[in-house]
């Protein structure tokens, strides 16, 4: 097998040295919560956001002063293969409609209070077609998940990743099928709204492309470099990232999760700073969180990705968070606490 370009040497390094979190923040988190007017555990996973938000912050008292969502964009060569229902140009009229305020993401942010940044990866360069070529080259690939470590530079307290790119449910189903095997019938699904021809030229598609490359896919960032797209680089990157610099980080659905799965290959314990906030109706997305053993926090049938289910998410941990730190305790309640 061919040796791991050495552009990845750092990358893989800080995907396996990643730091730990912080167990005593998470028992303080718990000794508030334990004083709070309520039964113990009784507000579930709400409970269990405050305390995720604790332990990879690493702060006994987590905040949520400077969420944000993330949205990569990509194009796609793989177009040309007839697998979406929307042209390639759509990918830079909807980055636009994002900072216009159009877009469902843009709308969920300005409601919530939640920082929205977009970030436009050569739109006018799509990848290569990953079943005739490369998507990106091995330097280009690395590059563009260095450059996805930028997005932690406006110090977020939180973090999801979301996307934009014509085509990249496919470049999405190639990866998983490169990485947990079966045939790109397996692990397509309908995307952006193909109906049954779109959906059969789909899984044509991943499977050339599987051929195409099978000699190149022995590593991770093999296959992300010869099947991905610089969306998924960049929110590679971006995870990474935040790992390093204590910012716990929300997956969106399938082709995000695409993104973590390439961690997770690499080393499973650097995705442990990520929650993925919602199982998409992109049929495979629930299979691909399955193979990594996690779960989705919340099942509303999305499948429009924009990192719409990661916001979401994002809405239900600062409301957690405002419940710990403004819940009356029993004593300050006045309220007699459970009898013994």
């Amino acid at each position: 097998m061919p040796a791991l370009n050495p552009a990845y040497a750092d990358i893989v390094e800080l995907l396996v040295a990643v730091p730990e979190g912080d167990d005593a923040a998470v028992a303080a988190v718990r000794q508030r919560d334990a004083q709070l007017t309520k039964p113990p555990g009784s507000l579930g996973k709400l409970e269990e956001l405050v305390e995720f938000l604790a332990r990879w912050q690493h702060r006994a008292k987590p905040r949520l002063a400077n969420p944000m969502v993330t949205i990569f964009a990509g194009n796609h060569g793989v177009t040309a293969q007839g697998v979406s229902s929307f042209p390639q140009e759509v990918t830079a009229q909807m980055v636009a409609n994002f900072t216009n305020g159009g877009a469902a993401i843009s709308q969920i942010c300005a409601l919530h209070e939640i920082n929205l940044r977009v970030f436009e990866l050569a739109l006018e360069l799509p990848t290569g077609d990953i079943t005739r070529e490369a998507a990106l080259d091995d330097q280009m690939c690395a590059a563009t998940i260095a450059y996805g470590m930028e997005a932690v530079a406006g110090k977020p307290d939180l973090i999801c990743l979301g996307e934009m790119g014509i085509g990249n449910t496919t470049v999405a189903a190639a990866i998983n099928a490169a990485l947990y095997g079966g045939t790109g019938a397996d692990w397509v699904g309908r995307g952006t709204g193909v109906d049954d021809a779109g959906l059969a030229r789909k899984a044509d598609a991943v499977d050339r492309a599987l051929a195409l490359h099978a000699g190149a896919l022995d590593h991770p960032l093999s296959i992300l470099a010869r099947l991905g797209g610089r969306e998924i680089c960049a929110m590679l990157g971006a995870l990474v990232a935040a790992r390093h610099q204590k910012v716990p980080v929300i997956i969106d659905g399938y082709v995000a999760t695409t993104a973590a799965a390439i961690a997770h290959a690499i080393n499973p314990a650097s995705i442990n700073h990520c929650l993925f906030g919602h199982v998409s109706a992109e049929t495979a997305h629930g299979k691909a969180l399955a193979k990594m053993g996690q779960v989705g926090l919340l099942d509303l049938g999305l499948r429009l990705g924009e990192g719409s289910g990661a916001a979401l998410a994002a809405v239900m941990a600062k409301t957690a968070l405002h419940l710990h730190d403004n819940m009356a305790t029993f004593d300050s309640a006045g309220v007699s606490g459970k009898a013994d």
